[in-house]
């Protein structure tokens, strides 16, 4: 499979999940929380999927289209490993759904980015709140889910908070 191919299918993969994601939690109250904000195009689609909901976005730094940049109250600005731990007085058990998209491309690194944010992720995610995400999560606390039909298993990850 071309790398253009590959890339067209983990994007497919991905709006399919957060489709599903959306679905499993439009009775729970709370919020949405990006994780990367890159050129914006999540962030711009979760404000669709999410009409009238709060989506808080953590970025190192912002280089996205002045569309699809979040209000300042709801960016999250510096390295995940210390924004999440100073947001989780505002975002504990509060979050319906994240949205962990940190496929680089090197399998070594997303799994150690995996285990390094996943203890900072679970804590902000509130009961039957869902986690889509690349990489792959193995914490006790959350449920593997079934990826929506097209989905390749792999491809993409889809967690409910027990």
């Amino acid at each position: 499979m071309s790398r253009l191919d590959s890339f067209i299918r983990r994007l497919e993969a991905q709006r399919a999940c957060l489709g599903r994601g959306a679905a499993l939690v439009q009775d729970l109250e709370g919020v949405v929380l990006e994780l990367g904000l890159g050129n914006g195009r999540t962030y711009d689609h979760l404000r669709e999927l999410f009409p009238g909901r709060d989506i808080y976005v953590c970025e190192r730094q912002v280089a996205a289209h002045p569309d699809c940049v979040p209000p300042a109250d709801r960016l999250l600005l510096g390295d995940m490993a210390e924004t999440l731990p100073a947001a989780r007085p505002l975002l504990e058990a509060r979050v319906v759904l994240a949205h962990l998209d940190a496929g680089t491309g090197d399998a070594a690194a997303n799994r150690r980015l995996a285990a390094m944010l996943e203890p900072l992720i679970v804590p902000l995610l509130c009961r039957g709140g869902v986690l889509v995400s690349d990489p792959a999560m193995a914490d006790p606390a959350l449920e593997p889910l079934p990826l929506p039909d097209g989905v390749a298993p792999g491809r993409y990850h889809l967690y409910r908070r027990r």
